[in-house]
């Protein structure tokens, strides 16, 4: 897998860019678990070549079927879909969450006192 680092928080990876497919065969069930702990919007590729764009907000692998729900960029929703139906999952939104971590804030905070 391939992530971006923010040369700021290097030692924070962000799934943000990424897209599972450029690396090969898309495990659907491990993009999902993913999608659903990103703090950002995805696009969701469909199996018939659709996609939608939103934030995924649930989701069951134990189910029959297994299924994901998400809310589209409007709000709306949610919405659910199969993971059969589902081809791949990009991850294009911004990560709300990158460089937000205790760790992160304290070297901020060092760099700000002239300690980092």
């Amino acid at each position: 897998m391939s992530t971006q680092h923010d040369p700021a928080e290097a030692d924070e990876l962000s799934l943000e860019g990424w897209d599972p497919a450029q690396d090969g065969a898309v495990d659907v069930p491990a993009v999902v678990d993913l999608a659903f702990d990103y703090r950002g919007n995805v696009t969701i590729d469909r199996a018939d070549g659709g996609s939608v764009v939103g934030y995924l907000s649930n989701r069951d692998a134990r189910a029959a079927p297994p299924f994901l729900d998400y809310f589209d960029l409007q709000g709306r929703g949610p919405f659910r879909l199969s993971y059969a139906e589902v081809a791949n999952i990009r991850f294009t939104g911004k990560d709300t969450a990158k460089g937000n971590s205790y760790e992160a804030y304290q070297r901020r905070k060092a760099a700000e006192a002239g300690q980092g």
